[in-house]
């Protein structure tokens, strides 16, 4: 049996679940509403105030829907309730943030600014000029979001500059040395 998949998901107060056919899960919470379609094999079903899943047989790929269905259901919980972040840290001289309205303003050493409108559901805060703190519901929003502000200047290993996950390490490199 998953050890993942078959521990129940307690249902936080002034959070609904709804199960519809073909496991069609609508979560409301005090943040917002998510709503996702999961695998249609798994057996979602609703207990005094907890969720369990169950699988129908134990194939291979039965065995890993189980623990995925069951991460997927308490995620979507944990966001409704309290919600994701990812803090970003932007190193280096000259490299800076800023917030504009609903759009982030990136200087990274490029001939021209980096501007990135926050997707749907998806909030960015700034702290200060070099940290970007992106909020959601979501984990897969937030998570996709913060890596393609990542991807806008990736961190390089000889100075660190660039911009990274604040709990990121980079793995430095010694530069050239010269000629004696």
């Amino acid at each position: 049996m998953s050890r993942i998949g078959k521990m129940p998901i307690a249902i936080p107060a002034g959070v609904t679940v709804t199960i519809a056919e073909n496991n069609k899960v609508t979560v409301k919470g005090p943040k917002g509403t998510l709503e996702r379609d999961l695998a249609p094999e798994m057996t979602i079903e609703e207990k005094d105030g907890h969720i369990i899943v169950s699988r129908p047989n134990d194939l291979k790929k039965m065995k890993s829907l189980h623990g995925l269905t069951r991460t997927l259901l308490n995620n979507m919980i944990h966001g409704v309730t309290e919600g994701y972040q990812k803090v970003l840290e932007v190193n280096g001289v000259g490299y800076r943030a800023a917030k504009q309205g609903k759009t982030l303003v990136l200087n990274l050493g490029y001939s021209h600014q980096v501007d990135m409108v926050d997707p749907e559901g998806i909030e960015t805060v700034l702290d200060g000029q070099n940290k970007i703190i992106v909020k959601g519901i979501s984990k897969e929003k937030v998570g996709q979001y913060a890596a393609e502000i990542r991807d806008k200047r990736r961190p390089e290993p000889y100075k660190g500059k660039g911009i990274k996950y604040a709990d990121e390490v980079i793995r430095r490199k010694v530069g050239k040395t010269g000629k004696k």
